[in-house]
């Protein structure tokens, strides 16, 4: 499993439908916050590892009606 969070700017007063339609329609991500910053949101997703991150970010993230532009970050391992 690979673990990437991907920062999402938001054209403007889109952030909360930008993460609502995100919820329903991406089933890998795991959680979604609302940040302050150069970007609106903060998305946690955990992916198979079949599943290609760029195809997952330009196909799946990208598409969001709202969404104006992504950073992703891969994540290595989890410090708990």
């Amino acid at each position: 499993m690979k673990t990437i969070f991907v920062m999402v700017k938001c054209e403007m007063g889109r952030a909360y439908d930008v993460a609502n339609k995100a919820i329903e329609t991406v089933e890998q991500i795991s959680e979604i916050y609302s940040i302050s910053g150069q970007y609106d949101l903060l998305i946690k997703s955990y992916l198979d590892e079949d599943i290609d991150i760029g195809h997952f970010v330009t196909e799946k993230l990208q598409r969001i009606p709202g969404v104006r532009d992504t950073f992703t970050t891969i994540a290595f391992k989890a410090f708990s």
